[in-house]
């Protein structure tokens, strides 16, 4: 019997994926990878984001808008990030965050918007979904303080970063999801830092088709390969995939509670 697994982020809307989404599909469910959320990156394409989740019953959409795009996009208010949420099949607030890594945009306005999805997700009680990279101390603050002005739900997507920022995101409530990195020969610290992170706590993705996994380094990566990474956990765990799977697939559907099981 498969196991039950989620990708709870991916970019199924990225031309990498057009020429044969539904192929990719199948070989995500054929891999046990049975819901799958696929992510925006751009308002002004949450519509192909969203008619992608549309087409397929097992996969969900997030709305929001990437630090790194948030210059060349319409600056939008959390009321119509809020408004935009309310479709059935939208299920999560983001990507949102911070990155100094590249410094695609501004890092004043990386954080005006990052506060401005984190309204949106309190108002919702959508979770946030974070992307955080060379910018632990900001982002730490930026969502600590906000939480003190309400609770909101979320995680922090593809963790590749401190024990710092998964022992405070825990702390208001957070969860951790892992991608491919996990799997990578240099990776080395970031495995000490998941071995005590609580089980509780752990979600999987691929965010593909970027970072795939090992064994398929180099390659285009998709959402069947989650299950490379659930494999990865269970042994930085000492439980079977089968445990693995059933935790972060109940972690899942705990935070998205819009989500429903396929």
């Amino acid at each position: 019997m498969q196991p039950y697994i989620v990708d709870s982020h991916c970019h199924l809307d990225f031309p990498e994926f057009s020429a044969e989404l539904p192929e990719v599909v199948a070989r995500a469910e054929a891999a046990g990878v049975r819901v799958m959320q696929t992510i925006c990156t751009h308002i002004t394409k949450f519509p192909q984001v969203l008619a992608v989740a549309e087409r397929f019953p097992n996969i969900y959409a997030s709305v929001g808008i990437h630090p790194h795009n948030v210059e060349g996009e319409p600056k939008v208010s959390a009321e119509e990030i809020i408004h935009l949420s309310q479709h059935p099949k939208v299920i999560g607030i983001g990507e949102t965050g911070l990155d100094y890594y590249y410094e695609h945009s501004p890092r004043e306005l990386q954080k005006t918007s990052f506060r401005t999805h984190i309204e949106a997700s309190r108002e919702t009680g959508l979770p946030l979904i974070v992307h955080t990279r060379n910018a632990d101390e900001d982002t730490i603050h930026i969502m600590a303080n906000a939480y003190k002005e309400g609770a909101y739900p979320g995680l922090i997507h593809c963790f590749s970063s401190s024990r710092q920022v998964a022992e405070k995101s825990i702390e208001i409530g957070f969860y951790i999801s892992l991608s491919g990195i996990l799997t990578f020969k240099k990776a080395e610290e970031l495995r000490e830092i998941v071995k005590d992170i609580p089980l509780d706590r752990l979600i999987v993705e691929t965010d593909s088709p970027y970072l795939a996994p090992l064994p398929h380094r180099g390659k285009r990566c998709e959402p069947a390969f989650t299950r490379n990474t659930a494999e990865c956990l269970a042994q930085i765990k000492g439980v079977s995939l089968e445990e693995i799977s059933r935790i972060t697939t109940e972690n899942f559907f705990r935070l998205f509670t819009k989500a429903k099981r396929q």
